[in-house]
């Protein structure tokens, strides 16, 4: 084992990173990019995704450590810079930072900006007058040109936090946030003859229409092609920057290097955001596969999406969609407006969905789950929204699931199909009524796809994205299951359309045991009522 590889798993420093010489994955050509053209910035990125890292390498370079990049991309366009303008030059930096603290509260937000601004104010003084944070801001700014000769350099990691733990929670904080944070960025177009740069990061890019309505300055980069791989890490730098690492899970997983290069790409790639820019790979995700030697499920153990959860069991949103059927413009995707109606962009932006393909002529991105780990990730925080199982039997429930068929145990399979879905609360509307009975379909169909789904970790299945279909069809070594779910009518009635469609007729030349299944709902149980099973 070679303890001098590095991996800089959460670090967050690059001052640290290349002091004592962690792995780095050279992006330093991002930075020198930045710097040299437009002046005020805006990228959105999932979580854990090196948005830290990436405001630390920036900060290291407007305060002039050469030294830290040493033999990087960046140093050689720097020197050939040199001829036209000073190069390294050290400019006063404003680092401003929400990744700390817990925002349940105003004074929590008000506490996180008086540090940043007393920290400051110590070193380029006060003014009476300034009476509250974007005044301070302001007043901040302008001492520091005029005392250092230099413009600033502004650095804010994590803007959205404090709206984001708020969001759908407490809408009445939320909406408080959103006042003293528009007040606050306002002041980089009122003080832009002192601003040499200025670069914010988050997860999501709230509406133009609040947070960022004054700056038309602002040039959002989250979907520009040229810095699509600014975060994250391509294949090129993975298999450069990697090999021995791979090379160890390689012979852990004992497949050839080629195998192993598919199995890391399937599960941990896939994040695209521009059509014509390429994949990269989480890199917190990765890092930890390299570190446990094991390719395991990392993104999802550092937060769950409850609010996102409860927006689509609420909406009834149609699940199965969200694998690479739903569509929308690129002005959707860039802002989220709390008034749409839609969840779709915080999932794009939050890591849940990325681009899987762009039709030019109507300029529509269909997404889907950029990787395994994510798809299964976020399956299982749906799961025990629409099946009675907690959380933490998740995986257990459906590795039974997995075990049944596998045995070609047909009888325990749908027992446990059916007590998963009964006793679920589903509303507070009347019991009769036709909401309550929509509910109760519409949550059939959902746990039905949950299940195979899920199931599809370790067997094969093909399972309908259509709305309104319920035919699953699970793959084994030794036989083929061919499901039909009724929602209105009896298993005979499910079990006699698989025949007269011949859903079997392809699967004839697979040379295995072909098993018809028919199941019908039992609206009055809220869940499934009868089955009937023939081999054939």
């Amino acid at each position: 084992m070679d303890f001098s590889r590095k991996l800089p798993i959460g670090l967050q420093s690059f001052k640290d990173l290349r002091e004592k010489e962690f792995l780095y994955a050279d992006k330093t050509e991002y930075i020198f990019r930045l710097a040299n053209s437009s002046k005020v910035y805006f990228l959105s990125r999932p979580r854990r995704f090196g948005k830290s890292l990436l405001i630390s390498t920036l900060e290291a370079y407007f305060l002039g450590q050469k030294e830290l990049f040493k033999g990087l991309a960046i140093e050689k366009l720097e020197e050939a810079e040199k001829e036209k303008r000073e190069i390294w030059q050290e400019y006063p930096v404003f680092h401003l930072d929400f990744n700390v603290g817990k925002y349940s509260d105003i004074e929590a937000l008000n506490t996180n900006f008086n540090v940043f601004l007393s920290e400051l104010e110590k070193r380029y003084g006060t003014a009476e007058e300034e009476d509250n944070f974007a005044k301070r801001f302001e007043g901040l700014l302008k001492r520091a040109y005029e005392k250092t000769g230099k413009q600033v350099v502004v650095l804010v990691d994590e803007y959205d936090k404090p709206l984001l733990q708020t969001m759908s929670v407490n809408e009445k904080l939320n909406e408080e946030y959103r006042a003293v944070l528009k007040a606050f960025y306002s002041v980089l177009k009122s003080a832009d003859q002192y601003i040499r740069f200025a670069f914010l990061t988050g997860v999501t890019k709230f509406s133009k229409v609040s947070i960022f309505s004054d700056l038309n300055n602002l040039r959002d980069i989250s979907m520009e092609e040229d810095f699509g791989c600014i975060c994250g890490i391509t294949q090129e730098e993975l298999e450069k920057t990697f090999q021995p690492e791979i090379k160890i899970l390689q012979e852990r997983e004992a497949c050839s290097y080629e195998d192993i290069l598919l199995m890391l790409k399937q599960r941990y790639d896939g994040y695209l955001f521009n059509q014509n820019s390429i994949n990269v790979y989480n890199p917190f995700s990765l890092l930890n596969a390299f570190a446990k030697k094991e390719l395991g499920n990392y993104w999802f153990e550092t937060g769950t999406p409850t609010f996102l959860v409860n927006y689509l069991k609420n909406y009834s949103y149609n699940i199965p969609d969200l694998d690479g059927n739903v569509e929308m413009d690129a002005s959707g995707l860039s802002d989220y407006r709390a008034e749409s109606g839609s969840v779709i962009p915080i999932l794009f932006q939050a890591g849940y969905l990325t681009i899987k393909s762009y039709d030019k002529l109507v300029r529509l991105y269909k997404l889907g789950f950029p990787n395994d780990e994510v798809r299964y990730g976020f399956l299982y925080n749906l799961f025990p929204s629409y099946c009675n199982v907690v959380y933490a039997e998740g995986p257990f429930c459906i590795a039974q699931f997995y075990r049944d068929i596998i045995a070609g145990r047909v009888e325990d399979f749908m027992q446990r199909l059916k007590s998963i879905m009964a006793s679920l609360p589903y509303s507070n509307v009347k019991k009769d009524s036709n909401e309550n009975l929509a509910l109760r379909e519409y949550n059939y169909q959902i746990c039905i796809y949950l299940v195979f789904a899920l199931m599809g970790q370790f067997v094969e299945v093909e399972i309908p994205s259509s709305k309104g279909r319920t035919d699953c069809v699970v793959k084994t070594g030794t036989a083929i299951y061919i499901f039909e779910f009724k929602l209105k009518e009896d298993a005979k009635t499910a079990l006699n359309q698989i025949k007269e469609k011949n859903y079997a007729e392809r699967f004839k030349a697979d040379n295995k045991q072909i098993v018809l299944i028919g199941v019908s709902f039992d609206p009055e149980e809220k869940t499934v009522g009868e089955w009937i099973k023939e081999e054939i």
